[in-house]
């Protein structure tokens, strides 16, 4: 296989979460996801990372979780204030539902990505007799020492 754009070709589009195979949704599609939410009474909240390792399952919150929120509006307030503020980071929304007791994550889709996606770096390493192990390393960490992103 030749490749004549090494650059298009190295394009990578996070895939994580519901929606993640099509193409990004418009505010009024996010809108109709979250009258669904609403209309389930599922607690929604918002969450941002630079770093979106599939393993990394703690992104960080934006402001609290809307609990019992009624109105479209205010959710997509705070959506909007997120991505003014975070521009170069990933952005999803996630819907919690806690009929059974505890919170369990029913919904959660990705809504505002970097400009450019940075992607993932495979890491061989040896280990006991010779067996190779292999990990994926986040290009958006590697720039910055370890303990120094937060």
């Amino acid at each position: 296989m030749k490749i004549d754009n090494y650059k298009e070709y190295r394009k990578v589009r996070l895939t994580q979460g519901t929606f993640s195979f099509l193409p990004d949704l418009t505010d009024e599609q996010i809108t109709k996801q979250i009258e669904y939410a609403i209309s389930q009474k599922w607690a929604v909240n918002i969450e941002y990372t630079d770093d979106p390792h599939p393993r990394n399952n703690y992104w960080e919150l934006w402001g609290l979780p809307l609990f019992d929120v009624k109105d479209t509006a205010s959710v997509m307030y705070e959506i909007n204030s997120c991505r003014q503020q975070c521009p170069n980071y990933y952005v999803k929304i996630n819907a919690f539902d806690n009929t059974r007791g505890i919170e369990s994550c029913v919904l959660s889709f990705i809504i505002k990505r970097p400009s450019v996606e940075p992607g993932f770096e495979l890491v061989r390493s040896e280990d006991i007799s010779r067996n190779q192990k292999y990990c994926f390393r986040s290009y958006a960490t590697s720039n910055q020492p370890e303990g120094s992103r937060y």
